[in-house]
């Protein structure tokens, strides 16, 4: 009995210290596998955590990201802004001496290294001397080059060292999208260097001009323009020009949260012929309009021009007849696709094409409608 008691504890201590090993290495693996379980969670948050890169240059205390942007984009395009004052000349009463009056400032900018400064045109309306200041504060007077009252757009030149011209980066108009980011920068009341940031708030807007003609496609936007800006650029995002300020829809004379600007597809192409003409290179049919009438619609022709194309083509002026009355000329209602309602649209439609260009010209003629092929004249010629 005793040897039997022996071989019993022997097998059952054997059996409980496997029991025992099986129990510790579970445990080990569990500890394993949670320890695993960390590990990859810890793992898959630091690749789902998102990753900043580090910025080139550390920004100052309290600054953003688009504070820094809309600084750098102030500091390069400020020094093509300039500032512009105007004067009258008037005798004397009293001495008959000639004075220099004042009569208003406004904004421009540099548009070559020639020295070749664009304002608008009321800018300059009726000034005798206009007198442009760069950003470094150098002045100097300017001499009148060209200017289009139809799209209140002039040119000015000063005779400046090219190293002091930093001509304004000209962008486009045909792709901006209501709610971009917009910049103005100009002289509002005198104050010369002012920023103002905004978003364009409406495009096609048509606004009316000096000469009465309207400026289609004028860009709205909420940036403040007050007086003084008329004339800045107006600019996107990447520092190009993309309009210029020209007016402000307000009651009492300052900013509402709407001004409007000339684009500058407008720009692009009346500039250049303001530097090279004086004035804009317009292609013409060789017509002169009544002024408008009741109740009729289209461009009425009071007279066709000698030698004109409108000539050549068989148009009709406004006459009189055998017994003194008075006889319409052709009525121009429609420019290719374009329709002609008044005396503007016939002045707008033709803008669209170059000297040397064919058109056909639809025309009322009594109460018969005819088609005439006509070969654009350049107003140069």
């Amino acid at each position: 009995m005793r040897k039997v008691f022996w071989i019993l504890l022997v097998v059952a201590s054997f059996f409980a210290g496997m029991f025992l090993m099986k129990t510790q290495t579970n445990e080990t693996a569990a500890e394993n596998d949670n320890s695993a379980l960390l590990v990859n969670n810890t793992e898959e948050a630091e690749e789902d955590a998102p990753s900043l890169a580090p910025a080139a240059e550390p920004l100052p205390l309290g600054m953003t990201a688009q504070e820094e942007h809309t600084i750098r984009l102030f500091e390069q395009a400020a020094p093509s802004v300039c500032f512009i004052t105007t004067s009258t000349l008037r005798r004397s009463y009293y001495s008959r001496n000639i004075q220099e009056i004042p009569s208003g400032s406004g904004s421009g900018f540099v548009w070559n290294k020639d020295g070749h400064i664009v304002t608008n045109f009321h800018v300059i309306q009726n000034a005798d001397k206009a007198t442009v200041t760069l950003s470094d504060g150098t002045t100097y007077e300017a001499t009148k080059v060209g200017q289009e009252p139809a799209k209140d757009l002039a040119v000015l030149k000063i005779d400046a060292p090219r190293n002091k011209l930093t001509p304004i980066p000209v962008g486009t108009s045909s792709n901006l999208r209501v709610g971009q980011n917009v910049y103005a920068i100009g002289n509002p009341f005198g104050l010369d260097q002012t920023l103002t940031t905004g978003v364009v708030s409406a495009l096609g807007r048509e606004i009316n001009s000096v000469a009465g003609i309207p400026i289609r496609d004028a860009i709205q936007s909420d940036a403040a323009i007050n007086p003084g800006n008329s004339g800045g650029p107006l600019l996107n995002s990447s520092g190009q020009l993309i309009g210029v300020n020209t007016a402000i829809y307000s009651p009492s004379g300052a900013s509402a949260g709407i001004g409007f600007s000339i684009p500058v597809d407008v720009v692009s192409w009346v500039v250049p012929d303001l530097i090279q003409y004086g004035r804009v290179n317009r292609p013409l049919i060789g017509v002169e309009l009544a002024r408008p009438l009741r109740d009729i619609e289209g461009a009425v022709v009071l007279n066709v021009v000698e030698d004109s194309p409108a000539e050549a083509a068989g148009l009709r002026g406004t006459a009189l007849d055998n017994s003194g009355n008075l006889v319409l000329g052709d009525i121009i209602v429609a420019v290719n696709n374009d329709p002609i309602t008044n005396n503007s649209d016939l002045y707008l439609a033709l803008e669209k094409y170059r000297a040397g260009d064919e058109v056909t010209v639809s025309v009322q003629r009594d109460s018969d409608l005819y088609d005439f092929p006509i070969r654009l004249k350049s107003s140069e010629q």
